[in-house]
């Protein structure tokens, strides 16, 4: 029983990572559901225009985490009806969520896609050591960050190749996935705004460069960008040289584009790490295109590497503040309490 214990106490001050993955939790693996609250917000006359009710069909969802708030993270596979591609998605919504208080308000969604492989796993999902819902969590409680749903895709579609989260012709059409799929299917669930004031993209490493690229390319629907260690232009060897669709997806080229036709305003916040490279070629990019319309901005991380921690940290020292600023914050019920 001594052995037993210590090894338990050992995986819970690992994150608890070892004893879900034990069945030391028996309700890891479950069914778990969200949103409860939203049954009885009553008729969707009573709710504020820029509000949108879960449209459904539901997911079904299997609980992968539970947090010390008690917060969960659910799994689901999706396949994508506009992309044609098949991969998992994590979700956590904040506390608020259930709360009596915002039964009949949407929330903004934060769509948070890894780096590295980004697949048949996304990190900030699967690891919830990295701290992402808690930075979340703890930001809504003392006031400097709005509380976010996290949409949390795969956005490669193995492990061999990189997709640069773009329809690279002839490839699966992770670009479609990312902006049409994940999209729709956060509507069929959850809560939203009607509004592009509501819909947000993070991302590390290579899923930087698909959360401020997205923004970039369709500033009608997403608003804002938290980009870490990012790539700046795409460089997947899938493209073979095709500069002509390269360019469709380059952010380079689309924030020209529109910087020319004026709008609509975007906001992308560059998080570089002083442990790492690259602060260079974001610098760059905010010297060329941080104008009119395409707004930007730098968290440097002091002493901070090219890997979650350091980006959550950022987030937490800067990043999250900024988002909030520039999204839509759901709205308390005041007869509800």
């Amino acid at each position: 029983m001594i052995l037993i214990s210590g090894g338990l106490a050992l995986t819970l001050a690992a994150g608890g990572t070892a004893a879900y993955k034990f069945g030391l939790f028996s309700d890891i693996g479950d069914p778990v559901s969200f949103g409860k609250v939203q049954e009885k917000a009553g008729a969707a006359a009573d709710l504020p225009p820029e509000v949108q009710m879960p449209t459904g069909p539901k997911a079904s969802f299997i609980r992968t985490s539970r947090l010390p708030d008690g917060t969960q993270i659910g799994r689901t596979t999706l396949t994508g009806k506009k992309s044609g591609f098949t991969g998992d998605v994590w979700v956590w919504v904040p506390k608020e969520y259930d709360d009596p208080r915002y039964a009949k308000s949407g929330f903004p969604v934060l769509i948070s896609l890894p780096g590295g492989r980004g697949y048949p796993t996304n990190y900030w999902g699967t690891g919830p050591g990295l701290g992402l819902q808690k930075a979340v969590s703890d930001g809504a409680k003392a006031g400097t960050s709005l509380p976010f749903i996290l949409i949390m895709p795969v956005h490669n579609a193995d492990t061999k190749h990189h997709f640069d989260a773009s329809d690279i012709p002839g490839q699966p059409k992770m670009g479609t996935w990312m902006v049409e799929d994940i999209p729709d299917f956060t509507k069929a669930n959850f809560r939203t705004f009607t509004s592009r004031d509501g819909w947000a993209f993070m991302g590390s490493s290579a899923g930087g460069f698909g959360a401020f690229k997205h923004v970039l390319k369709y500033p009608d629907r997403f608003k804002a960008a938290i980009a870490s260690g990012v790539d700046i232009v795409p460089d997947s060897p899938l493209w073979q040289g095709n500069k002509q669709a390269m360019d469709a997806d380059n952010p380079e080229k689309l924030a020209e584009k529109l910087i020319a036709a004026g709008g609509p305003d975007v906001y992308i916040n560059f998080q570089i790490g002083t442990a790492e490279t690259g602060r260079d070629k974001a610098e760059k990019f905010m010297n060329d295109f941080g104008k009119g319309p395409v707004h930007t901005s730098l968290q440097v991380i002091q002493d901070g590497e090219h890997n979650g921690k350091s980006y959550v940290r950022g987030m937490r020292e800067g990043s999250l503040e900024w988002i909030s600023k520039v999204m839509k914050a759901p709205t308390p019920d005041p007869g509800v309490r």
